[in-house]
């Protein structure tokens, strides 16, 4: 039973999945700056939006935990730590550490908001004094990714929820006057149908992006496409190694850019050309203009720069704003092009 239990199953590597590249620049973006604030991804039926975001966290590098911890707790980050973790620290404890690949968390349907959050044993807190905690999916996804399939068909009281907790990184669970609070930060990524409806524009501007899947027409690519998925059912081991070393160049390139992220700079005229863009285009509060800095410093990173360019704000402002210019529920999400002309108009 052990032995099948160790088995794990291949992932697609996410360097061989072909075109899409507005969802595979919002995941990266992401993964190299959590706090953009998650991608939603719509799009077409059978267009990969699944496999890509597991090969995404397939290819990200193991992260450093504490052993035998309930919320993946960071060794050394007061800011990732669970509070036993930071007593252990502050009062010079030996702690264990060890290393697990990055958290792959997948939010089903019909989940509760006791199994999203977790519970507190009020008969133990009561009977014992022992504040006992039974951890959430917050808490599983903490330093890791949370990827809700059909978040369109999800209750707007659990969306709300997700969007608190990735947006503070922190996650409280109260009841009966006891509370519990918790590291959760985690990148939010979740993916639907527009066919199934859309989410309320109030949850759709939380989100950071907004990644347009559409199916590829071109009969070469589709051919393309097919004969991947084929070989890699076919033998998933050779299909890995052809792509192991881009793989690992890809992995690095984003470990890079996590450590270069800091030094990065944006000039003020750039970001006067942000803000005028988000006025013009009536994007409610400053979430734009602070997603789209965000966005830019972290492509900016990805490609070894310390400085931003119009180029990069160019690739990343559709995606951080064309969500965003939503004001009635009925509305349809413009596809970009509205965006595409203000930006025309501001950065040339």
């Amino acid at each position: 039973m052990d032995f099948i239990k160790n088995i794990s199953r291949p992932i697609f590597p996410f360097t061989a999945i072909v075109g899409q590249e507005e969802m595979k620049l919002a995941l990266i973006l992401n993964v190299i700056d959590p706090k953009i604030g998650g991608v939603m991804i719509m799009g077409d039926r059978g267009t990969g939006k699944s496999t890509t975001i597991r090969a995404m966290a397939d290819l990200l590098p193991q992260i450093l935990v504490v052993q035998d911890d309930l919320f993946n707790s960071h060794p050394h980050n007061f800011e990732l730590m669970s509070n036993e973790v930071k007593s252990s620290i502050e009062n010079s404890q030996d702690i264990k550490t060890h290393l697990i690949n990055v958290p792959m968390v997948d939010l089903p349907l019909g989940a509760t908001e006791d199994r999203v959050c977790g519970t507190i044993d009020i008969e133990k807190a009561l009977t014992e004094g022992i504040k006992s905690f039974e951890p959430g999916l917050l808490a599983k996804a903490n330093r890791g990714i949370l990827y809700v399939d059909e978040v369109n068909l999800l209750d707007d009281h659990l969306v709300d929820i997700l969007l608190d907790s990735a947006a503070s990184g922190w996650n409280t669970v109260e009841r009966e006057g006891i509370s519990i609070r918790h590291p959760a930060r985690f990148v939010l990524v979740g993916s639907g149908n527009p066919e199934e409806g859309e989410l309320r524009p109030q949850l759709l501007d939380r989100f950071g992006m907004h990644a347009e899947i559409k199916t590829v027409k071109d009969a070469l690519q589709r051919v393309k496409i097919v004969e991947q998925r084929s070989n890699f059912d076919q033998n998933p081991s050779l299909c890995l190694n052809e792509y192991k070393m881009m793989q690992n160049k890809l992995k690095s390139r984003i470990i890079m850019a996590q450590e270069k992220l800091q030094f990065v700079n944006i000039d003020y005229e750039l970001r006067v050309k942000i803000s005028e863009i988000c006025s013009e285009l009536d994007v409610d509060g400053l979430r734009g203009d602070i997603v789209t800095n965000r966005a830019a410093k972290a492509l900016a990173a990805y490609q070894d720069r310390d400085i931003v360019s119009l180029d990069d704000i160019k690739k990343v402002i559709k995606l951080c704003l064309r969500h965003r210019l939503r004001k009635d529920p009925l509305d349809t999400i413009d596809s970009g092009l509205k965006v595409d002309k203000t930006v025309d108009k501001f950065l040339v």
